[in-house]
């Protein structure tokens, strides 16, 4: 029993120290034997677009999105607008209408879906009408650069790239120690993602801003979300996935921390699944250095709610064998306590708040877990009005 407590006390911590230090450390030093690889570019590159913005009841910030995406710098006649609607039934619908009356001189549709089933559905439904070259999808919160277009455009130079991802510019960093932590949290995400980009490929990318040839479009499960379930798709057909810093977006992360929750949530909505998608990911011979980014990056991450509850649990029964596991057992629950410091007084510390932030994603976890196994997991979410 003592020998069964201590592995799985060694494995969990290893997990943890791994996910969250180990691997984008390691991602780091690997980078440096490619730093001179560099992201290759063809601004020749100007196919024919449709920009896909997906909404449900979005009438706060419908119009600003359009009067956005009207002005991007690209060729007039190469690109098309699609507003999918997920079942909108505020005023979302009519201003668009309304919009498109008013700007005649724009190639601007909206296509209706009929019944609520979530963003990637809505997705599935509108790319079943275009007929341009390319699709580049954004959310309606979302406001993108004006060359955010052409640098996603330009990154296409060969066949086997089959989705490109940009950068979303959280903009409201310093509104709040809830926004400043996730903030702080993505850019150091990205970071990462820039390097596996130019090594091989992404494990995920953003809902903000991301593009693929319309032929490669795939019908995802409603209940799957494209951030993770395209460059995933795309590595295990043996194409790239890539990352481009200068394809920008902005939007702003959830100021309160119930937002945060909520979104992480939904996030974690097909969790279970996600730890190991499909076996054939453990071929390293195959993917190469997609296997190492997976297993780091994404599994390691999704095994953190079993981690820390098998971490704590294994840590108690062994407490009585060493000052070493006094020692870690009382880092964990001083580390637990601070978060719950954090949570009934609201000190605003920005530690603190890193520690909260960090129980508030691993807790979301756990109810991400609890809604797959109730049922109660689904493909469609009420937004974060904060970030509106």
């Amino acid at each position: 029993m003592k020998l069964l407590l201590t592995i799985l006390f060694y494995i969990s911590g290893f997990i943890i120290i791994w996910a969250m230090i180990g691997y984008p450390l390691s991602v780091k030093l690997i980078g440096k034997l490619y730093k001179n690889r560099k992201l290759e570019k063809d601004y020749s590159h100007t196919p024919t677009v449709t920009v896909m913005v997906v909404a449900h009841n979005e009438e706060k910030v419908i119009l600003e999105k359009l009067n956005n995406i009207i002005q991007l710098d690209y060729p007039k006649d190469k690109i098309e607008f699609l507003i999918a609607s997920d079942n909108s039934t505020d005023n979302t619908n009519n201003i668009v209408r309304k919009f498109i009356k008013e700007h005649p001189d724009n190639k601007i549709r909206l296509y209706e879906a009929k019944e609520r089933k979530g963003k990637t559905n809505a997705q599935n439904e509108a790319q079943k009408t275009v007929t341009t070259e390319y699709l580049v999808m954004t959310d309606a919160n979302s406001i993108l650069d004006k060359n955010s277009v052409k640098e996603l455009m330009a990154t296409f130079t060969a066949d086997n790239i089959a989705y490109v991802t940009g950068r979303l510019v959280l903009i409201n960093g310093d509104k709040s120690d809830v926004s400043n932590a996730e903030s702080s949290y993505w850019d150091n995400d990205l970071s990462v993602r820039e390097i596996e980009s130019k090594i091989q490929t992404i494990t995920a990318g953003n809902g903000a801003i991301y593009a693929c040839r319309t032929r490669d479009y795939y019908d995802f499960d409603p209940i799957q979300s494209h951030d993770s379930s395209m460059p995933l798709f795309y590595a295990l057909h043996k194409k790239k996935a890539l990352y481009n810093p200068d394809a920008i977006a902005y939007e702003k992360a959830g100021e309160i921390i119930e937002d945060e929750f909520e979104r992480k949530v939904r996030m974690n909505r097909i969790i279970l699944k996600s730890i190991l998608p499909d076996i054939r990911i453990l071929n390293i011979f195959k993917y190469k250095w997609f296997t190492y980014f997976y297993l780091g990056h994404r599994t390691a991450r999704y095994l953190l709610w079993i981690s820390h509850l098998i971490l704590l649990l294994s840590n108690a029964l062994l407490i009585k064998e060493s000052w070493f596991y006094k020692f870690t057992f009382v880092i964990q629950a001083i580390f637990y306590f601070l978060a719950f410091i954090r949570a009934t007084t609201k000190i605003n510390n920005k530690y603190l708040t890193m520690i909260y932030y960090y129980c508030v994603t691993i807790f979301a976890q756990w109810v991400g877990v609890y809604n797959i196994l109730t049922g109660k997991a689904k493909p469609f979410w009420e937004k974060a009005e904060s970030t509106r």
